[in-house]
């Protein structure tokens, strides 16, 4: 029974990091209808610049952390408008093909631009575990965790509350009644951008701290697809629903399936919940079905 309890509360906390990225992958979702590919690859890329800060400019870690939200930002205003604004009205197949061009960008700059300096970014979060009712549990995944769902909260609080949401839950519902209103959606759309470049800081270097190099963080990107689609693409909710479903099932899974079935079938077990998922319901647990007129 421990070992079952350890395995489900590290699948939690896990998902709470899971939960940090797939937010940043709905926000730009909801606003422009656009899923972004190079998510993990961003996260990656922030994580360096943040580690950059710190290892090659001295600037601390709160500069650090500043020098790669402010990157971030500029990045992701750059590329909305540069590549992405010409390409409205263009088949979808186009802009998807744009964002996986745009992680591979980055992986190769990545090598260039920080080579020869450390990938992550110390923080000040012990690593002791800690006994609880007989599990034990690390420290650092405990506070990466609070923080990640601190910055859910916040954002989701921002997301229902400000004008800027309201905003982006308009044009979530329709596009063009949003512009007719006079919503400027190459804005909002840029702001969306702006606050995905800003969680991708936060999430990448949680995870670097505490899983190491930034390649796995790039994994951890192609883990947002079964999340958001179980879930549901469009519901913050179910963001935070399929995130930590996942992360329980790949505890789980890797607990008590890995040794029966073969290592990795963890990794796969996500992707098999989601095919189903899409199977039964494919606008997601908590999405909103499309409904069209006979």
């Amino acid at each position: 029974m421990v070992f079952f309890v350890a395995l489900l509360v590290h699948g939690l906390l896990a998902g709470a990091l899971y939960a940090l990225l797939a937010l940043a992958f709905v926000v730009v979702y909801k606003a422009s209808r656009l899923m972004n590919f190079a998510l993990g690859d961003c996260a990656m890329f922030a994580a360096r610049l943040a580690a950059a800060g710190l290892h090659g400019l001295g600037l601390g870690l709160v500069g650090s952390l500043g020098f790669g939200g402010a990157g971030m930002v500029a990045l992701a205003l750059g590329v909305n408008r540069l590549v992405l604004r010409p390409l409205v009205g263009s088949p979808v197949i186009a802009l998807l093909m744009v964002t996986i061009g745009l992680g591979t960008v980055l992986r190769a700059a990545a090598v260039f631009l920080f080579q020869g300096l450390p990938a992550g970014l110390p923080l000040p979060i012990p690593r002791d575990p800690v006994a609880i009712q007989g599990v034990l549990l690390s420290v650092d995944e405990l506070v990466a965790a609070a923080i990640a769902l601190l910055c859910m909260v916040m954002v989701s609080w921002g997301l229902q509350h400000s004008r800027i949401g309201v905003a982006l839950r308009a044009m979530a519902d329709d596009q063009q009644a949003a512009m007719l209103v006079g919503i400027d959606l190459n804005r909002y759309v840029a702001l969306t951008w702006a606050l995905m470049g800003l969680l991708c800081v936060v999430a990448g270097t949680l995870w670097t701290f505490m899983a190491g190099g930034g390649v796995g963080v790039v994994l951890v990107g192609l883990k947002v697809l079964p999340m958001v689609i179980i879930g549901g693409l469009d519901s913050l909710p179910g963001t935070l629903l399929g995130a930590l479903f996942v992360g329980m099932l790949e505890s789980l899974a890797a607990g008590y399936l890995d040794p029966l079935v073969g290592g990795g079938f963890s990794t796969i077990a996500a992707y098999l919940i989601a095919l189903v998922v899409l199977w039964m319901r494919p606008y997601g647990l908590l999405g909103t079905p499309d409904i069209a007129r006979e």
